[in-house]
């Protein structure tokens, strides 16, 4: 994540992130594979419960914890 000022993945939404959603969609990821969302505070928990219902959701992490996992 390079972006100097990341926003929101929210469609339509250009406030800045907050959040790190980590995700992969098993029928198409490897287990290790992690795609992300990012979230600002109000679009976190609908981001999050459309991930997570669909079995998607694999970790929420403050952004400015975010350690990105190495390209392989």
């Amino acid at each position: 994540m390079s972006e100097e000022n990341p926003v929101c993945s929210a469609k339509g939404c250009r406030v800045d992130a907050v959040w790190v959603l980590a995700w992969n969609n098993p029928k198409l990821h490897t287990p290790e594979r992690r795609k992300t969302w990012l979230a600002c505070e109000e679009h976190r928990e609908h981001l999050s419960q459309f991930l997570g219902v669909r079995g998607f959701l694999k970790d929420v992490v403050k952004l400015a914890d975010w350690d990105e996992p190495p390209a392989r």
